[in-house]
């Protein structure tokens, strides 16, 4: 090779054959066990040492937390329903009929937010509460008609419950 040559393949590493390029692989390998037995360090046993069955205790872990996660947010959904539930029921309402008034209202308030309005900002919550229930009002006013149907035509609620 001329100097040209030798400058220019320097700082580069080139590989000729293909074993050269294979054993140049192997720190790669070391860092990749040694990622995957760092998230195995905390198991009981071989697990954490081993490597054949480290990979099957962290591939089982991360589909136990992925489960998790979805029953977490399950269960947090229906804890801010239990709540906000609690918080309509001392304005006079049941939860269901506070949130279709509410979403007929077109407050885009979702549960986690009406949750923590209920529980920090109580005065807040009961003023949503007022406009669901005025909502509701006028959607019964509606429903009840203002007497002027023509004769034989009955409203949809025939009497006020």
């Amino acid at each position: 090779l001329s100097v040209c040559s030798e400058r220019l393949f320097e700082n580069i590493m080139v590989f000729l054959t293909l074993p050269c390029w294979i054993r140049s692989r192997g720190p790669d390998r070391y860092w990749k066990v040694q990622e995957l037995l760092k998230n195995a360090r905390h198991f009981r046993g071989r697990k954490n040492r081993c490597y054949g069955l480290a990979v099957r205790a962290v591939r089982r872990a991360f589909v136990y937390a992925s489960k998790a996660r979805k029953a977490k947010r399950r269960s947090m959904r229906t804890l801010w329903i239990s709540r906000i539930a609690a918080a309509s029921r001392e304005h006079g309402m049941k939860y269901p009929v506070l949130i279709h008034n509410l979403v007929k209202s077109s407050v885009q308030l979702n549960r986690r937010v009406l949750c923590d309005l209920a529980i920090t900002e109580p005065r807040t919550f009961q003023a949503l509460a007022t406009l669901a229930r005025a909502r509701q009002q006028e959607g019964l006013q509606a429903a009840l008609g203002d007497g002027k149907e023509p004769p034989g035509v009955f409203s949809r609620i025939t009497q006020l419950q």
